[in-house]
Protein backbone atom coordinates (compact mmCIF):
# COMPACT_ATOMS: atom_id res chain seq x y z
CA UNK A 1 0.00 0.00 0.00
CA UNK A 2 2.67 2.70 1.08
CA UNK A 3 4.37 1.64 -2.73
CA UNK A 4 1.25 2.58 -4.29
CA UNK A 5 0.33 5.69 -2.41
CA UNK A 6 4.07 6.93 -2.92
CA UNK A 7 4.03 5.98 -6.89
CA UNK A 8 0.71 7.87 -7.28
CA UNK A 9 2.26 10.63 -5.51
CA UNK A 10 5.30 10.52 -7.55
CA UNK A 11 2.97 10.06 -11.06
CA UNK A 12 1.63 13.67 -9.97
CA UNK A 13 4.59 15.45 -9.62
CA UNK A 14 5.71 17.73 -12.29
CA UNK A 15 4.20 20.64 -14.78
CA UNK A 16 0.64 20.93 -13.57
CA UNK A 17 -0.70 22.59 -16.64
CA UNK A 18 -3.12 20.34 -18.36
CA UNK A 19 -2.80 20.25 -21.82
CA UNK A 20 -5.15 22.99 -23.14
CA UNK A 21 -6.17 21.51 -26.47
CA UNK A 22 -9.62 21.43 -26.82
CA UNK A 23 -10.39 24.95 -25.68
CA UNK A 24 -11.64 26.59 -22.16
CA UNK A 25 -14.13 23.78 -22.15
CA UNK A 26 -11.75 21.32 -21.09
CA UNK A 27 -9.88 23.57 -18.57
CA UNK A 28 -12.54 23.69 -16.31
CA UNK A 29 -12.25 19.62 -15.61
CA UNK A 30 -8.47 19.89 -15.34
CA UNK A 31 -8.03 21.64 -12.54
CA UNK A 32 -6.58 19.49 -9.76
CA UNK A 33 -5.13 19.24 -6.51
CA UNK A 34 -1.67 21.19 -7.04
CA UNK A 35 -3.97 24.98 -7.10
CA UNK A 36 -7.47 25.80 -5.31
CA UNK A 37 -9.46 27.58 -8.61
CA UNK A 38 -10.83 25.99 -11.71
CA UNK A 39 -10.84 27.97 -14.88
CA UNK A 40 -12.64 30.93 -16.03
CA UNK A 41 -12.93 32.55 -19.54
CA UNK A 42 -12.78 36.35 -18.92
CA UNK A 43 -12.82 38.28 -22.21
CA UNK A 44 -10.46 36.25 -24.47
CA UNK A 45 -8.08 35.51 -22.00
CA UNK A 46 -8.50 32.04 -20.12
CA UNK A 47 -7.16 32.81 -16.36
CA UNK A 48 -6.47 30.04 -13.46
CA UNK A 49 -6.84 30.55 -9.61
CA UNK A 50 -3.55 28.95 -8.95
CA UNK A 51 -3.50 29.53 -5.18
CA UNK A 52 -4.81 32.75 -2.58
CA UNK A 53 -3.86 32.89 0.87
CA UNK A 54 -2.94 35.44 4.03
CA UNK A 55 0.74 36.57 3.31
CA UNK A 56 3.26 37.11 6.72
CA UNK A 57 5.14 39.49 5.57
CA UNK A 58 7.99 38.42 7.77
CA UNK A 59 8.40 34.89 6.26
CA UNK A 60 11.24 34.21 4.22
CA UNK A 61 8.82 33.21 1.07
CA UNK A 62 5.85 35.72 1.86
CA UNK A 63 8.62 38.72 2.08
CA UNK A 64 9.10 38.22 -1.74
CA UNK A 65 5.36 39.12 -2.44
CA UNK A 66 5.19 42.17 -0.25
CA UNK A 67 8.19 44.02 -2.51
CA UNK A 68 7.91 46.94 -3.97
CA UNK A 69 5.31 48.49 -2.25
CA UNK A 70 4.14 52.05 -4.25
CA UNK A 71 5.32 55.42 -1.42
CA UNK A 72 2.87 55.49 1.31
CA UNK A 73 1.56 52.32 1.38
CA UNK A 74 2.14 51.04 5.15
CA UNK A 75 2.26 47.85 6.70
CA UNK A 76 -1.27 46.18 7.65
CA UNK A 77 -2.10 47.58 11.08
CA UNK A 78 -3.56 45.25 13.64
CA UNK A 79 -6.92 44.89 11.90
CA UNK A 80 -5.68 44.68 8.71
CA UNK A 81 -3.78 41.57 6.65
CA UNK A 82 -1.65 41.05 3.37
CA UNK A 83 -3.69 38.98 0.66
CA UNK A 84 -2.31 37.07 -2.12
CA UNK A 85 -4.13 35.75 -5.23
CA UNK A 86 -2.01 34.14 -7.65
CA UNK A 87 -3.28 33.94 -11.23
CA UNK A 88 -2.07 32.34 -14.78
CA UNK A 89 -3.57 33.09 -18.32
CA UNK A 90 -3.67 32.41 -21.62
CA UNK A 91 -4.49 33.16 -24.61
CA UNK A 92 -6.43 30.63 -26.94
CA UNK A 93 -7.34 32.75 -29.25
CA UNK A 94 -5.91 32.94 -33.18
CA UNK A 95 -4.66 36.84 -32.18
CA UNK A 96 -2.98 38.92 -29.82
CA UNK A 97 -4.76 39.10 -26.87
CA UNK A 98 -4.39 41.78 -23.51
CA UNK A 99 -4.45 40.46 -19.97
CA UNK A 100 -5.38 42.27 -17.89
CA UNK A 101 -4.72 44.76 -14.51
CA UNK A 102 -8.39 45.52 -13.27
CA UNK A 103 -9.23 42.90 -10.57
CA UNK A 104 -11.63 43.45 -7.60
CA UNK A 105 -12.03 41.35 -4.45
CA UNK A 106 -14.95 41.09 -2.81
CA UNK A 107 -16.45 39.82 0.79
CA UNK A 108 -20.55 38.22 1.11
CA UNK A 109 -20.90 41.87 3.11
CA UNK A 110 -20.21 43.76 -0.24
CA UNK A 111 -16.59 44.96 0.96
CA UNK A 112 -14.86 45.87 -2.44
CA UNK A 113 -10.54 45.74 -1.87
CA UNK A 114 -8.78 46.63 -5.34
CA UNK A 115 -5.18 45.14 -5.82
CA UNK A 116 -1.96 47.61 -5.00
CA UNK A 117 0.17 48.06 -7.90
CA UNK A 118 3.29 46.67 -6.78
CA UNK A 119 6.36 47.52 -8.57
CA UNK A 120 7.23 44.19 -11.03
CA UNK A 121 11.04 45.69 -11.35
CA UNK A 122 11.42 45.06 -7.70
CA UNK A 123 8.62 42.40 -7.18
CA UNK A 124 9.31 39.70 -9.80
CA UNK A 125 6.07 37.89 -9.17
CA UNK A 126 3.86 41.05 -9.74
CA UNK A 127 1.34 40.53 -12.25
CA UNK A 128 1.38 43.21 -15.15
CA UNK A 129 -1.17 43.36 -17.91
CA UNK A 130 0.44 41.47 -21.15
CA UNK A 131 0.07 41.26 -24.25
CA UNK A 132 -0.16 37.08 -24.98
CA UNK A 133 0.76 35.87 -28.73
CA UNK A 134 -1.85 32.97 -29.54
CA UNK A 135 -1.33 30.23 -27.00
CA UNK A 136 1.20 32.11 -24.55
CA UNK A 137 1.05 32.31 -20.64
CA UNK A 138 1.16 34.75 -18.24
CA UNK A 139 3.46 34.03 -16.38
CA UNK A 140 5.72 33.41 -18.93
CA UNK A 141 7.81 29.71 -19.04
CA UNK A 142 11.16 29.92 -17.43
CA UNK A 143 10.23 33.15 -15.28
CA UNK A 144 10.40 33.46 -11.37
CA UNK A 145 6.45 33.73 -11.04
CA UNK A 146 6.21 30.32 -13.35
CA UNK A 147 8.71 28.70 -11.66
CA UNK A 148 8.20 29.65 -7.75
CA UNK A 149 6.26 27.91 -5.42
CA UNK A 150 2.69 29.51 -6.21
CA UNK A 151 3.48 29.32 -10.38
CA UNK A 152 1.35 32.60 -11.18
CA UNK A 153 1.62 36.23 -10.86
CA UNK A 154 0.85 37.93 -7.81
CA UNK A 155 -2.26 40.18 -7.40
CA UNK A 156 -1.46 42.05 -3.54
CA UNK A 157 -4.67 43.04 -1.29
CA UNK A 158 -4.54 44.77 1.87
CA UNK A 159 -7.94 43.77 3.38
CA UNK A 160 -9.84 43.60 6.57
CA UNK A 161 -9.29 40.91 9.18
CA UNK A 162 -12.95 40.57 8.51
CA UNK A 163 -12.78 38.72 5.12
CA UNK A 164 -12.54 35.64 7.84
CA UNK A 165 -15.99 35.94 9.03
CA UNK A 166 -17.13 37.12 5.76
CA UNK A 167 -16.51 34.30 3.11
CA UNK A 168 -16.68 33.24 0.64
CA UNK A 169 -14.38 35.68 -1.34
CA UNK A 170 -15.21 36.67 -5.39
CA UNK A 171 -12.16 37.86 -7.33
CA UNK A 172 -13.84 40.03 -9.73
CA UNK A 173 -11.56 40.12 -13.35
CA UNK A 174 -12.56 43.37 -15.45
CA UNK A 175 -12.29 44.64 -18.55
CA UNK A 176 -12.04 47.62 -20.12
CA UNK A 177 -14.66 50.90 -17.66
CA UNK A 178 -14.71 48.24 -14.58
CA UNK A 179 -16.61 45.73 -16.76
CA UNK A 180 -17.27 42.16 -15.18
CA UNK A 181 -15.67 39.89 -17.55
CA UNK A 182 -15.71 36.48 -15.35
CA UNK A 183 -15.23 35.55 -10.93
CA UNK A 184 -13.59 33.70 -9.33
CA UNK A 185 -14.30 31.87 -5.99
CA UNK A 186 -11.29 32.57 -3.66
CA UNK A 187 -12.75 29.19 -1.30
CA UNK A 188 -13.09 26.44 -3.82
Amino acid sequence: MCALALALGVAACGDHHPSLAGGPSNLRNAADANNNGGYVDAGPITYQLQISRELNQYGTEDSAYVKGLPAGVSAPNASQLWYGVFLWAKNQTAKPQTTTDSFELQDTQGNTYYPIKVNPEINEFAWTAQTLQPNETEPGPDTVASDGPTQGGLLLFKVSTSVYANRPLMLYILGSGGKKLGSISLDS
